[in-house]
């Protein structure tokens, strides 16, 4: 089977521009040299969530500019911070523990 036109166009897009450009995505510059990975993982981790992607090109073409845009739009009305794409931006995020009551229990014995 061989590849579709639109399989071979996304592999030789490599830059968030690209991405914007080859889908007739209007964006800010600015707003992509700030975020262009994030927006990219983002349009990724949109495209997993997606139950089923079309097998008609034209159909498939339209779902991925819709997640495309709903990225980029994500980081020009919220920052990098705030939307928390990557790991690393979790990481200091407030963490709930729980310790069994076992394990902080006291020997009033031995007071240990």
């Amino acid at each position: 089977m061989s590849d579709s036109d639109f399989e071979l166009d996304m592999d030789e897009l490599s830059s968030a521009e690209d991405f914007l450009e080859y889908f007739g995505i209007t964006y800010d510059p600015a707003v992509v040299h700030v975020n262009r990975l994030h927006i990219l993982q983002r349009f990724h981790d949109y495209l997993a969530r997606q139950e089923a992607l079309p097998k008609d090109e034209s159909a498939l073409r339209a779902v991925y500019a819709g997640w495309l845009e709903k990225a980029y739009q994500d980081f020009v009305e919220s920052d990098a911070k705030t939307e928390k794409v990557f790991k690393v931006f979790r990481m200091m995020e407030p963490q709930t523990v729980m310790i069994p009551l076992s394990d902080i229990s006291m020997n009033i014995n031995t007071g240990r």
